[in-house]
């Protein structure tokens, strides 16, 4: 893409690197490459890399090495060919649709022209990759959002949502992992379990795997939680 990547310096400690302006396989298999090499390789003074849908924070000790530095490093990083990454895993997510559990449901369908069932198939249709985490623990952002359901963020937002809701917003998804505030669309609920009681893997998913979701009742939904 023209004029990417780009280097911005973050604070004394932080180079963020652009792979473009919106979202798409492409851009973030950039992002993907990238954070795999600095995982295998780093640097002198590297400490974290935090990849995003376009673009990737790399954190570095200012006492070792500087923004300039970086760059250089990282540059050298890129120069090569994109390799091709093993595909992530396919997790299979369950959801239930059932009215009380999907408040948003019938607002999306009358906004999409659609009706409620006909919104339940296009959501269950997408195809959906995991881009990053971000704004809470476990909150893992899914692209994939099928057309003819994407709407832009409510105007307000609803405080005491309920963990485990599947909201959904423009082109994006998340399994809420937690009760609290959020002005995307509630259209579901899952018993299924993002965050893990194990430190050295505490989320469902990794950056890259993908995810399918499965249509359950509400008997299945209160078995499982």
């Amino acid at each position: 893409m023209h004029g990417f990547p780009r280097f911005r310096p973050v604070a004394e400690q932080g180079v963020l690197i652009e792979f473009g302006d919106h979202i798409s396989d492409a851009v973030h298999e950039r992002v993907l490459f990238l954070d795999s090499i600095l995982a295998a390789q780093g640097f002198d003074g590297f400490r974290e890399a935090v990849p995003a849908y376009v673009n990737l924070l790399v954190i570095f000790d200012p006492l070792i090495t500087d923004h300039a530095r970086v760059e250089r490093r990282v540059r050298a990083m890129l120069s090569g060919p994109v390799q091709a990454r093993a595909e992530g895993t396919i997790h299979v997510v369950d959801v239930c649709y059932d009215a009380g559990l999907a408040p948003d449901l019938p607002e999306v369908a009358r906004l999409t022209a659609l009706s409620e069932e006909a919104v339940i198939a296009a959501h269950l249709s997408g195809e959906y990759r995991v881009f990053h985490y971000g704004f809470a623990p476990g909150y893992a952002y899914l692209a994939g959002v099928p057309e003819a359901i994407r709407l832009p963020r409510k105007t307000t937002a609803v405080r005491g949502v309920a963990a485990g809701s599947v909201i959904i917003a423009a082109a994006q998804c998340i399994i809420s992992t937690l009760t609290m505030p959020t002005g995307w669309w509630i259209i579901g609920r899952s018993p299924t379990l993002i965050l893990r009681d194990d430190p050295a893997r505490p989320f469902l998913f990794d950056v890259g795997d993908r995810v399918r979701f499965r249509r359950i009742g509400r008997a299945e939904l209160e078995a499982g939680q």
